[in-house]
């Protein structure tokens, strides 16, 4: 492993590896650390979905949506055999909080987002066909509408990123821990750790990628730098047997009316997520009781046949953190946008991703390297990362 990279890169998560992929298809040397293995804090705890967000339109954020829709249509094209289509079911009742005409008119907007491609479609499901909803409650039922999304494994997709990444130069090393940064007036130094010894290596620019261990990273900055201040916002996942064989169902919580979702999972059904600040060690975040509850309680709320599970039915359960900014009221209308926060504005030494969505990574990986483009050298590109090929 050579000593001086033009990047190098903390955090082995999605974002991480897109970085590093982006970069070594610029022809940039790179290096990933990662302090456990690829995609095992947020990018293994998703809810699995290259989606552009239908509920994200609620709070006006179009950008995002769009983004995501053109991202969506890209990952379906280099990655067939880790990204696919699926319906989409949004069963709308008596005592839902969005009516009908509301539904229509935000699966409309998504389809001129996706500039009425094919994938854009929707349909109102006939009332003859509801029965055929996987079991899906009919009491009180007045619409379901279908359209289309993407499912993924998370985890897979992180590691085929990472494994173009690797065909294109870059490095990986696994198992090794951040312990100080060093800032230089034109470079870093980064020490870490790995198999009992401290290892040294230089880079140009360091691009944090750590998740929600974003700011516990730069607290290993010398000098240190400035933070920004933000929340992690706990999401749990249950899994229990059974199946959907219909697709995916997007449902209000009967608690709170929340976005929560019922999906086909590795022949088990899943359901998530929830919303919880979460406080303490990211490592240490786990599924609340409360939110195994939650999740089964919507599940047998419109699958009946599920109504008599308990916490001990559930197969497994994980939780993940989101990286979202501080502000008030709820977590489901702040920004999901990834903020990328730099230590000086001109020819940057050091970057940090905040947040980010897993459908959009590659698009924001773009960004991250364009604002480092005044501290790179130049470089010969040898691959765009909008035609290559991602294979499980």
């Amino acid at each position: 492993m050579s000593a001086d990279y033009d990047i190098i890169v903390i955090g082995g998560g999605i974002h991480g590896v897109g970085v590093a992929q982006a970069a070594a298809a610029r022809g940039h040397s790179v290096l990933v650390l990662e302090q456990n293995t690829l995609a095992s804090g947020t990018s293994s705890r998703s809810s699995k979905l290259i989606h552009g967000g239908l509920r994200y339109l609620e709070s006006f954020q179009i950008s995002l949506v769009y983004e995501c829709l053109r991202e969506r249509e890209l990952l379906l094209k280099i990655a067939p055999d880790l990204v696919r289509l699926v319906p989409f079911h949004i069963p709308v009742f008596k005592e839902t909080r969005r009516p009908p005409w509301q539904i229509r008119i935000g699966l409309s907007l998504y389809a001129a987002l996706t500039g009425f491609d094919p994938h854009g479609r929707f349909k109102c499901v006939p009332k003859d066909q509801w029965q055929n909803l996987d079991g899906l409650t009919t009491h009180n039922l007045k619409a379901v509408y279908q359209y289309f999304d993407a499912q993924t494994d998370d985890v897979a997709l992180t590691q085929a990123v990472m494994n173009s990444a690797l065909s294109l130069g870059a490095e990986l090393s696994l198992h090794s821990q951040c312990v100080n940064v060093e800032l230089g007036q034109d470079d870093c130094t980064v020490d870490y750790e790995k198999d009992g010894s401290v290892h040294s290596c230089h880079a140009r620019v360091v691009v944090n990628a750590s998740g929600p261990w974003v700011n516990h990273v730069l607290d290993r900055f010398t000098p240190g730098l400035p933070q920004r201040t933000v929340d992690l916002v706990q999401g749990s996942h249950i899994i229990v047997d059974g199946h959907l064989e219909r697709g995916i169902y997007y449902m209000e919580a009967p608690q709170d009316h929340r976005a929560i979702f019922a999906l086909p999972w590795k022949d088990k059904l899943m359901v998530g997520t929830t919303e919880h600040s979460y406080h303490g060690d990211p490592a240490a975040v786990v599924p609340l009781q409360e939110e195994k509850e939650y999740l089964l309680a919507g599940l047998a709320h419109y699958f009946p046949a599920y109504e008599n599970l308990t916490t001990k039915d559930i197969v497994d359960a994980f939780a993940g953190l989101r990286v979202l900014p501080v502000g008030d009221g709820n977590a489901f209308s702040r920004p999901r946008g990834t903020v990328l926060l730099t230590d000086r504005p001109q020819k940057p030494r050091v970057l940090s991703v905040y947040g980010g969505k897993l459908t959009a990574y590659r698009a924001e990986t773009d960004k991250v390297l364009h604002c480092l483009s005044s501290s790179l050298p130049e470089r010969k590109p040898v691959a765009d990362t909008r035609r290559l090929p991602l294979q499980p």
